[in-house]
Parts: structure tokens; C-alpha cells; sequence
């Protein structure tokens, strides 16, 4: 069984888009001398669980391992995922689209809030019968912005507010 799946982006804001290009210009500039890079929505990941085939567009995915593709469509799993929350997926990126990053084992998740200026970032970790499930590492909002940071590339700095500088 062959499953795409696809989420309807019809009348996603502007400010949406902002985010995830703030992030890639911030972010690509500094791994730049390194194997990963960045990717906004453009590229693709599939995977199996058993027979069913799923593939999976990431708002940002940072990967380390970009030979392993083909064509736009990757076959390995990213270090590092982020979406970004609209109407129209949010029910989505915090269920089913999670649960399959962390089947994965995808080290690092973030959902980002831009209505409310929120980041939440998610650490994966296994628990006692060793099964990935991921963690609420921290929440970063206005109060506490100057601890916005990568966990598993503590190199790469990300300023709070140049991440929600979505004003036009």
C-alpha cells in the first residue's frame, strides 16, 4: 500500500512562511563548513512502517546525510525537525506527523507557534523498555527567549526574535 500523505496548505499566512525562511537564512549560513544542511519545504522524506509507505514534508529538516536521496526525496531520516503550527495542520504536527518522527528517531523536533511567539522544543529519548518517545525539553516564549537554542547542534546560534521577525 502506497500512502502519500498531503495537507492542504490552502490559506496558510504569510507570516507561516516567514518563519520557516528565517530559519533556513539563520541557520544555513553556519553550517555551511559542515556535512548537514538545511532544507525549508521543498524536500521530502519517505518512509515504511511494515507495508504502508509514508511521506512526510517538513516545514525546516537539518540533515546530515544528503546523499542518501533521490531526487527531492530522501530515505533517511533528518537529526532535526520543525513545523510550524497553522490552522490546518496543527491536529496534525502535534499527532500523527510526531509519532512518525519519532518512530524515526529523529533527534530533535520543534513546533512553533508564530501567533503566540512559542517554541516548543522536543527531545528524543527512549524510555525503559528502550522505545523512542520524545520529551518536552523546553518551551521558549517571550520571557525566557535568550535560551532559544539547537540541542544537537549547540553551535549553530538562533536569536528568538530574528526567528519571529515576520513584520512587512
Amino acid at each position: 500500500m502506497n500512502n502519500l500523505i498531503l495537507t492542504d496548505m490552502a490559506g496558510a499566512y504569510i507570516e507561516h512562511s516567514m518563519v520557516i525562511t528565517n530559519f533556513v537564512s539563520i541557520v544555513s549560513a553556519q553550517l555551511k563548513n559542515s556535512l548537514c544542511r538545511v532544507f525549508p519545504d521543498n524536500v521530502q522524506y519517505t518512509w515504511w512502517f511494515g507495508d504502508e509507505k509514508k511521506t512526510i514534508i517538513p516545514d525546516v529538516s537539518i540533515n546530515c546525510q544528503v546523499r542518501s536521496r533521490r531526487g527531492n526525496t530522501f530515505v533517511n531520516a533528518p537529526q532535526f525537525v520543525m513545523e510550524v503550527l497553522s490552522d490546518s495542520t496543527e491536529k496534525y504536527d502535534r499527532t500523527e506527523k510526531k509519532d512518525i518522527y519519532r518512530k524515526e528517531e529523529i533527534d530533535e523536533y520543534w513546533i512553533v507557534d508564530w501567533r503566540k511567539r512559542k517554541v516548543e522544543i522536543f527531545n528524543l529519548d527512549y524510555d525503559e523498555n528502550q522505545e523512542p518517545q520524545y520529551y518536552l525539553f523546553q518551551t521558549i516564549t517571550e520571557s525566557n527567549k535568550e535560551e532559544l537554542k539547537l540541542i544537537h547542534f549547540p553551535h549553530v546560534k538562533i536569536g528568538f526574535d530574528m526567528l519571529f521577525d515576520i513584520e512587512y
